[in-house]
């Protein structure tokens, strides 16, 4: 039988365990091709703010999880506690289906193929992943596209001239874009008030926000998440 202050330590080593894997996929940027850095000033300024957000963030994760060791210690049941932070974790990465309240955007052509004399373009991932930035600023909460969940490890690149989020195609007209916010009214306010509308019409796309909605369903994540650079840590009395 384990004993009590085993049992806690080999429980809480495996919430560790989670905590650090969840982390690495909750701060990790939306990955890219390589290439190189083209941004101007005022890019970089808000990519510097987004990091110190972030940081901000990360902090007070570890404060939060500081103040979970402390209660687990005092916890008699720490495999509950274990339960509970597994599945809060993974709702923090994007695997749970979340709801709330938001505004739903319209990407269609703004001129059909006959009045251009030329075929309708895929949207850009350039544009797509310049909007997930933008309304992040906005304190966006989850965002899905087409159906698919925005994690912070999703891939969005050109792959034989059709975008895809990881690996999913977006070839097709209109796409539907979901995103949950706290404040549906102030995300609704700050999108129409930006120049993304214009910045959709210079590629002949009509970018649509819908009223705010009360409830909008975003789906999981449902792809395997990569992690890299991390192995299981080897007992070091294994074999004894």
């Amino acid at each position: 039988m384990i004993k009590p202050k085993w049992k806690f330590a080999f429980t809480f080593s495996i919430i560790t365990t989670i905590f650090g894997f969840m982390l690495g996929v909750q701060y990790r940027s939306i990955e890219e091709p390589d290439e190189r850095d083209t941004r101007d000033m005022w890019e970089l300024r808000e990519d510097l703010k987004r990091e110190q957000k972030l940081q901000v963030e990360l902090l007070e994760e570890i404060r939060k999880y500081d103040q979970m060791q402390r209660e687990m210690e005092k916890n008699e049941s720490p495999e509950k506690a274990l339960k509970d932070t597994l599945e809060e974790l993974k709702a923090k990465a994007g695997l749970t289906e979340v709801k709330g309240e938001g505004v739903v955007l319209t990407v269609e052509p703004l001129f059909d193929s006959n009045l251009l004399g030329k075929p309708i373009q895929p949207i850009s991932p350039e544009l797509l992943k310049r909007l997930i930035n933008e309304v992040n600023s906005y304190e966006a909460k989850e965002i899905s596209i087409n159906g698919y969940r925005v994690v912070n490890t999703t891939v969005i690149r050109d792959i034989n001239g059709i975008t895809k989020i990881d690996g999913n195609s977006l070839n097709t007209y209109p796409i539907e874009i979901k995103i949950l916010s706290n404040d549906a009214e102030k995300l609704y306010s700050k999108i129409n008030g930006s120049a993304l509308k214009d910045d959709f019409a210079i590629d002949n796309l009509k970018l649509t926000v819908s009223a705010p909605q009360k409830q909008l369903i975003i789906p999981p994540y449902e792809k395997s998440i990569r992690i890299q650079n991390m192995a299981p840590l080897k007992d070091e009395k294994e074999g004894n």
